[in-house]
């Protein structure tokens, strides 16, 4: 991560990435995620990337589009695998299923890759998607409150 102090930094999940770089960004949604970043440089995994132009292709956006997207990207810092990420994210599979974690289910490998990359970094994860609720280390921001 050249250039990014872990301590300040923070990961994003897809849905935080899609609402801040939506055309639409006066979206309540955007402005609420904006909030929660605040000054912090935004961290995603390789995977987000990844999900994201997908969706761009499914949804057969325009080039102009596209491109749109790509320049928001380009001022990302995206985590690409290498082996003590996959370490974790293996390692973080395995203890999910023991502990009946739906986050070990094969269906949820993308969010294992996105919390992977907060565990691995140590840094905290902006999220509102319950998946990723009493993950052991694993430090979730939310605009929701916390459950009780």
């Amino acid at each position: 991560m050249s250039g990014v102090s872990p301590s300040t930094a923070v990961v994003v999940d897809t849905m935080v990435v899609s609402a801040v770089v939506d055309p639409d960004r006066t979206s309540i949604a955007a402005a609420e995620y904006r909030t929660l970043i605040g000054a912090r440089p935004i961290v995603v995994s390789f995977i987000t990337v990844a999900e994201l132009r997908y969706g761009a292709l499914k949804a057969r956006w325009g080039e102009l589009r596209r491109r749109a997207l790509e320049r928001d990207l380009s001022q990302l810092v995206v985590v690409q695998p290498d082996d003590e990420l996959v370490r974790v994210c293996a390692e973080l599979r395995a203890r999910c299923e023991f502990d009946g974690h739906a986050l070990g289910n094969k269906i949820h490998e993308a969010d294992r890759w996105i919390a992977a990359t907060a565990l691995r970094l140590g840094i905290p994860l902006i999220s509102d998607d319950g998946i990723y609720e009493s993950v052991e280390r694993l430090v979730v921001e939310s605009r929701r409150p916390p459950p009780r």
